[in-house]
């Protein structure tokens, strides 16, 4: 009778397990349905926040070249400046055009060789070749690229869209200076020759980029010392 006894109450406590197993489980597949849930709210919520930092990164990309001369991008300044340095530096001009654009564009002269923080105008030819009008914009950089935080322009046919009549023909000038801070940068004063670089596109295509690769005569390099 003992042994019956403990039978009965190991079927029942056997019952026992197997009802608290099964409440355990539900409890257990809930909790992992809600965790799947939050992973995939998780992943929604990332995406969106690269989508969103993907549209605003142009934008923050540009302002940040524009300061800190980043990939060559040149500077703008208001007036010239108040210093000229007895140092001389040669700046080289370089004109390109991207495919499609029917315009002819190269600079009057390959090059000049300024004093430092002197003030300078150059100027550039361009001509419509297509029998139709066009109208195009210019992208710029400067090479070295660590030159670019230095290399300052007052006045240039790049701040603005460029549009020409069926065979016109125009006379376009830049004016700029180097920046006397460039002899306090480790990376940049030892550079003997800087080069600016134009590629014009047309207005409607902006999936152009700058090119600018005039080698050095003498070294093959891009005017570094």
């Amino acid at each position: 009778m003992g042994t019956a006894h403990a039978t009965g109450t190991m079927k029942r406590n056997g019952k026992t397990g197997t009802e608290r197993m099964t409440s355990d489980d539900r409890i257990e597949g809930k909790g992992r349905r809600a965790s799947n849930g939050l992973i995939l709210v998780c992943c929604a919520a990332f995406v969106c926040t690269m989508v969103g930092a993907a549209f605003a990164a142009v934008p923050l990309y540009r302002i940040f070249c524009q300061v800190t001369g980043f990939a060559g991008t040149t500077q703008r300044a208001e007036a010239a400046s108040d210093v000229v340095l007895d140092k001389t530096i040669e700046v080289r001009f370089d004109a390109n055009v991207a495919n499609g654009l029917p315009w002819s564009f190269k600079p009057e002269q390959r090059s000049v060789t300024v004093k430092i923080g002197e003030t300078d105008t150059i100027f550039y030819k361009v001509k419509n070749l297509a029998d139709h009008t066009v109208t195009a914009s210019a992208v710029f950089n400067v090479t070295p690229d660590q030159t670019g935080a230095y290399f300052s322009k007052i006045a240039c046919f790049c701040f603005t869209e460029q549009t020409l009549e069926a065979g016109e023909e125009r006379e376009m000038g830049v004016t700029f200076y180097v920046d006397p801070d460039i002899v306090n940068d480790t990376d940049a004063k030892y550079v003997s020759a800087i080069t600016l670089s134009y590629t014009f596109y047309e207005a409607k295509d902006d999936t152009a980029t700058p090119v600018a690769a005039v080698p050095s005569p003498s070294d093959g390099k891009t005017g570094q010392l």
